[in-house]
């Protein structure tokens, strides 16, 4: 393999991106955009997709029209990143022409991803603004809970068990039972 850290990358932008998905050219494959670079992502599991419908279900019954649940869809997170996070509670709105810029709350689900949403993703979800991340890491049955986005991160990071609740900040109302979400 060649030592790519001895070149020149040229990155993508966000716009060049999205003018290349609607030529057709990523048809067949599982990427997304993330600081200029086409990243690939990691097929789901039962597991993964049991984690998904749960949280799912979950969110759209209890946000009501106070959010739109979007799940595994493009957020516009300034000029270079588009990620597709497993479920995003975004502002209602018509995003017809552009994908959302802004979440409440925005959740991985973890298996084999956990360490590029620990260190990748958070970084670029704190960057962006978004003011509490997820990670629902399915091997040891827990949510990690991520607020306080800043430049350089989050400032808080806590941990919860599958026999814990939790609720988002935006949505102060709403309990998830991390039992109910992850697989035993």
């Amino acid at each position: 393999m060649i030592d790519l850290s001895i070149l020149a990358v040229r990155r993508f932008r966000r716009g060049e991106y999205d003018r290349l998905v609607d030529l057709g050219l990523f048809q067949d494959e599982r990427i997304e955009l993330i600081d200029g670079l086409l990243v690939e992502m990691s097929p789901q599991g039962a597991r993964h997709a049991y984690a998904v419908r749960q949280l799912t279900m979950l969110f759209a019954r209890a946000v009501g029209e106070r959010a739109l649940v979007q799940i595994q869809s493009p957020l516009a997170l300034g000029d270079d990143s588009e990620p597709e996070p497993d479920v995003a509670l975004v502002p209602p709105g018509d995003y017809s022409r552009a994908h959302p810029s802004h979440a409440f709350l925005v959740v991985e689900v973890a298996d084999d991803s956990l360490r590029k949403d620990r260190l990748v993703k958070a970084r670029l979800y704190a960057r962006a603004g978004i003011p509490e991340y997820w990670i629902v890491n399915l091997p040891q049955r827990t949510v990690e809970v991520h607020r306080g986005a800043g430049a350089d991160g989050y400032s808080s990071v806590s941990t919860h068990g599958a026999d814990q609740v939790i609720r988002p900040e935006a949505f102060a109302d709403l309990n998830v039972a991390i039992g109910e979400i992850v697989p035993g």
